[in-house]
């Protein structure tokens, strides 16, 4: 008597264009399936469970087969039969141990096209070798595609979709223009911003206009052309939406590619540092202009610290910029539409002159203030101005250049490449040859293989190099065209608006005998820094700090309201900024820190240091910790170095704690822990950071070691010498 099972049959395609292939579609494995349960298990029941269009890499993703586990593992079902392995999975390592649980269930699996019945007759062997064999087309077609993608975003032609705004005219070259109804949704959206509306706001204003979002005018247009649309829509806007446009640079023509990575196939896709997208300025036409954008990204930047609170009655564009230089609270904005736009001390409109004086201050007196420090600055900065718009007019060609000499280093990698493998095959044939010479041979053989894995990694260096300086010239010239034009529109004006002030002004501080005015750091370096450039490669650096009288210019004398006569400074008081002219003009602006490209190497060295010396150790570039190790990161990382330190490194002495000594050195700002050892890292003749070992916390300070001071010199020496490399 035979015995009737329970039987479960599986199928699964990975995309649909497979349901006309032989043996592939669903239809086919069914009918397989069917057959084969008809011939060995007659009278036995069969139900089917499938999935379309779902990979064979993952299990988590495909619905039927989920349905079909949980009905296994209850013992509902006594066989489950595939028609090869293939549709079970493609994945070695977890189809595997998926094979195994359901063993462990009481399964019985049968692959027809495999002949493997398992556990019925147990060959482990073979399965292992099925799914191994299964798993390459997989892998070996995931290296193929990243690498064509990758070769066509460096070309600049990969475009998987483009933003709402714009139409893809030709999927097959990925082809594009501009949707002129939705580009003039963008510009709205943009000016709406940049007046002072908020994300809901603009929202609700295009929903309450009847204006279709992206996703509606797409399944509109699809429909249009009598194109079946299953995306699900809203007629709401949403904040996510409005958001991402604003901060999308694909509207002023620059395509971004390489933003995402995915770590493994069908994994989570990782968003990619901007310094490792591949970028291409004007790649296509812009629907809004660079100085509309470059206003937005700050007014972004300012409204996420600022408490933001939207448009008010009586706008004052100075509001939040302006604070009492006596009592230290923010001036208050006098809203009558009776009176001039001004602003008075907050702790004085509060209590009077029991609390403060008035500090009163206008605004038009302040907007002339501004207007002509930027004019006196503009006219002293003529000949950089002049190069920079060189540049500017030059980045086409240069971007082509660099993109040319990174096609020729890939080339030179894949022929140096090409050389080993040729060099490992003649290894093996002079070996089988000459069998009696194989310790000679391999010496011989392995030597030259080093040499062309070294030029290999040479080669990656400079790619490395070719690709950052790419990318280099289109952010700086992007950069110092928009501070050009948002020059030139200020001086223009007869009043400065908000979007203005965000992007020039730090703060304000009115004090009852002068006003300070801290402008940003970027903005007031890269003007004035072209008085000190040169027509090496060689960078000119200014020193941070207000009391420095390189960063401080006094530009007027004016009275305030009761008439006493105020001085008027302008202070810079940012991060050094290094400002680069090549031989033919070049221009290139760009905070620089050499150890703080090195981080990953600085971490390492840091984290050895601490294991060996039993200590805390610091390494710090010209201005900032860049690693931490031994002690809490969030106490020291980032934080400036203190003036000790600064005072040392400048003198290039080393600094070794006594036990008797007081006080001793403390390297970093406003942190009281102090140093045991302290070196400066010296890169070709110049100070380029140092590294610090701290005093224990748990006990009292003493002298460093014998070994502690070996170690502090030996990392100086090995960080300088990286850098120079």
């Amino acid at each position: 008597m035979s015995i009737l099972y329970s039987i479960a049959g599986y199928c699964r395609i990975s995309v649909d264009e497979e349901l006309d292939r032989d043996n592939t579609s669903i239809e086919n494995q069914k009918s397989m399936i069917a057959d084969f349960v008809k011939r060995k298990f007659p009278q036995c029941s069969l139900d089917f469970y499938e999935d379309r269009d779902r990979s064979g890499y993952t299990f988590e993703q495909r619905e039927g087969y989920q349905e079909l586990r949980k009905k296994m593992l209850m013992k509902e079902y006594d066989i489950l039969i595939v028609k090869d392995f293939s549709r079970f999975s493609r994945r070695n390592s977890k189809g595997l141990v998926e094979l195994e649980d359901l063993r462990d269930a009481g399964m019985r699996i049968i692959s027809i096209g495999d002949s493997i019945d398992y556990p019925t007759y147990d060959d482990w062997t073979a399965i292992q070798f099925r799914f191994l064999i299964n798993e390459m087309p997989v892998t070996d077609t995931s290296k193929k595609v990243k690498s064509v993608i990758k070769r066509r975003q460096e070309e600049g032609k990969w475009i998987c979709a483009v933003p709402y705004g714009y139409i893809m005219t030709n999927h097959k070259t990925m082809q594009f223009e501009v949707d002129e109804p939705a580009a003039e949704v963008v510009r709205e959206i943009f000016r709406l911003y940049n007046e002072g509306w908020g994300y809901k706001r603009i929202a609700n204003h295009l929903t309450d206009q009847h204006i279709p979002t992206p996703r509606m005018a797409e399944k509109i247009r699809r429909e249009q052309n009598g194109e079946e649309c299953r995306l699900k829509v809203k007629h709401e806007w949403s904040i996510i939406t409005v958001s991402e446009i604003l901060q999308n640079d694909f509207y002023i023509g620059t395509l971004r590619q390489g933003k995402y990575k995915r770590k493994k196939i069908n994994g989570s896709e990782h968003r990619q540092h901007e310094t490792d997208h591949i970028v291409f300025e004007k790649n296509h036409t812009a629907i809004v202009n660079e100085r509309i954008f470059a206003q937005a990204q700050e007014q972004l930047k300012h409204r996420s610290i600022a408490h933001y609170r939207g448009v008010r009655k009586f706008e004052n564009v100075y509001s939040g910029y302006l604070f009492c230089g006596d009592c230290g609270s923010p001036l208050f904005s006098m809203s009558r539409s009776d009176l001039a736009p001004a602003y008075t001390c907050g702790t004085y409109h509060k209590r009077g002159t029991k609390g403060c004086t008035s500090h009163h201050t206008r605004a038009d007196m302040l907007d002339e203030l501004l207007k002509s420090y930027l004019r006196k600055v503009r006219e002293n900065s003529a000949e950089m101005l002049e190069q920079l718009q060189a540049s500017i007019s030059k980045e086409k060609t240069e971007t082509k250049s660099g993109q040319s000499i990174i096609e020729t280093l890939e080339q030179q990698i894949e022929n140096t490449r090409t050389e080993i493998k040729l060099l490992t095959r003649q290894q093996a044939r002079d070996l089988m040859k000459y069998p009696q010479r194989a310790a000679i041979l391999e010496e011989i053989y392995a030597e030259q293989i080093d040499d062309l894995t070294l030029r290999i990694e040479g080669l990656r260096n400079q790619l490395q190099m070719a690709a950052d300086k790419h990318n280099t010239i289109i952010r700086v010239n992007r950069t110092a065209k928009t501070v050009l034009e948002v020059f030139d529109n200020i001086l223009n004006k007869d009043s400065l608006t908000k979007s203005d002030i965000d992007f020039i002004i730090q703060k304000i501080v009115v004090y009852t005998d002068r006003v300070e005015i801290f402008l940003k750091p970027d903005i007031d370096r890269l003007l004035q820094g072209g008085i000190q450039m040169t027509q090496q490669e060689k960078a000119a650096n200014f020193k941070q700090g207000t009391e420095n009288s390189e960063n401080t210019s006094q530009i007027a004398r004016i009275r305030n309201s009761k008439g006493a006569i105020l001085s008027v400074n302008v202070i810079s008081d940012g991060d050094p900024l290094e400002i680069y002219t090549s031989a033919d003009g070049e221009v290139i602006f760009r905070k620089y820190s050499a150890l703080g490209e090195m981080s990953e190497n600085a971490v390492q060295v840091a984290e050895i240091m601490q294991k060996l010396a039993g200590c805390p150790v610091l390494v710090f570039d010209r201005d900032h910790v860049v690693a931490v190790s031994g002690t809490q990161k969030k106490e020291f990382m980032e934080r400036r170095i203190s003036p000790e330190l600064e005072d040392m490194m400048e003198s290039r002495k080393g600094y070794h704690g006594k036990a008797t000594e007081s006080p001793r050195l403390r390297p970093v700002e406003g942190v009281a822990r102090t140093a045991l050892a302290c070196l400066p890292i010296l890169t070709a003749g110049d100070v380029t950071g140092a590294v610090a070992f701290l005093d224990p916390a748990d006990r009292a300070a003493g002298a460093p070691t014998d070994l502690q001071c070996s170690l502090i010199s030996a990392a100086a020496q090995f960080l300088g010498r990286q850098m120079e490399a």
